[in-house]
């Protein structure tokens, strides 16, 4: 009998066992089959500009970010007559706000030939734990409000007829992936039509490549740089004069500071303009002749949403 009870008893045992396996193989395989939530990643960038030029960030709904942009003169005008370039500035005041947490608008004036410019961008996909980056759409409109017959950086005289002529436009695929919580980079193919050029040989449309990046030195401190590589020759010759227009890509290298509220962006870049038209399209500095601006960037968001006021 206990011969048999022992039997028995082992019996039950491998009974046990198996149905733990087969449950854990049912769990499995439900596991596999089951959807996964939807995690998304979060900041991939610090603000919605990375030196220059967009990323692929958007507000959060009923925020409002407010811009000062500053850039200073060249570092190569001299100590005595112009202090590294101190003594000058151009300056953009810029307001952008969240419709919802994927769509914004923004408005900004630079005093870089008295801009306006108008814009808004899209988030349409988002990376995830199930889709390995993000797409933003942009496209922007900026009016040149200066006097017909005012003298360009290329030293151009340049002839409106009509406010049409001012405008250009841009149109950006902004294409960024998080791929640690240190490194995050982006692609920006880059289309602009620029309505009235200096030379009727010269190109109106305009296809650029921007590439930029951000390493996370700190929870407060990242290093940033963005580089605009132009496909179409902006190097037309002036009628006038013979010579070529002094247009060049534009690299710009930063330090971000996240205070909480503001994003301070601290950097030098071959272009002093801040923007589209004038850093990719029109940007003459060069890094080998020490034409570079040193200049900044500060962020101040504000919550716009009823939520936040009653609390």
């Amino acid at each position: 009998m206990k011969g048999l009870k022992k039997i028995a008893l082992l019996v039950t045992l491998l009974i046990a066992v198996h149905e733990s396996y087969g449950q854990d193989d049912l769990l499995n395989m439900l596991n596999q089959e089951l959807p996964k939530e939807t995690v998304y990643t979060q900041a991939t960038f610090k603000a919605s500009r990375l030196i220059n030029g967009q990323t692929i960030e958007t507000l959060s709904k009923n925020h409002l970010n407010f811009w000062i942009s500053h850039r200073f003169g060249s570092v190569n005008s001299g100590f005595i007559s112009n202090f590294f370039g101190l003594d000058e500035a151009r300056i953009r005041l810029g307001l952008e706000y969240g419709l919802t947490d994927q769509w914004l608008v923004g408005v900004g004036r630079s005093s870089e030939e008295k801009t306006y410019d108008f814009y808004t961008k899209y988030k349409v996909l988002r990376q995830s734990n199930v889709f390995p980056f993000t797409l933003s759409v942009y496209g922007s409109m900026a009016l040149n409000t200066m006097a017909t017959g005012y003298v360009m950086n290329s030293e151009s005289q340049m002839k409106f007829y009509s406010n049409a002529e001012r405008i250009t436009y841009t149109s950006q695929l902004l294409i960024g992936r998080k791929f640690s919580e240190k490194i995050s980079l982006q692609v920006v193919p880059t289309f602009m039509h620029i309505n009235k050029v200096e030379n009727p040989f010269m190109d109106n449309d305009l296809f650029s490549l921007g590439m930029g990046g951000r390493y996370k030195v700190s929870k407060r401190v990242t290093l940033s740089a963005e580089y605009y590589y132009n496909f179409t020759d902006r190097n037309g010759y002036q009628l006038a004069t013979g010579t070529p227009y002094p247009y060049h890509n534009s690299l710009s290298l930063g330090v971000d500071i996240d205070t909480g509220g503001h994003v301070f962006q601290l950097h030098f870049t071959n272009a002093r303009g801040m923007v589209e038209r004038h850093f990719i399209a029109l940007n003459t500095g060069t890094w080998e002749n020490a034409d570079i601006f040193y200049g900044f960037n500060i962020a101040r968001t504000f919550s716009l949403s009823r939520d936040n006021k009653k609390k």
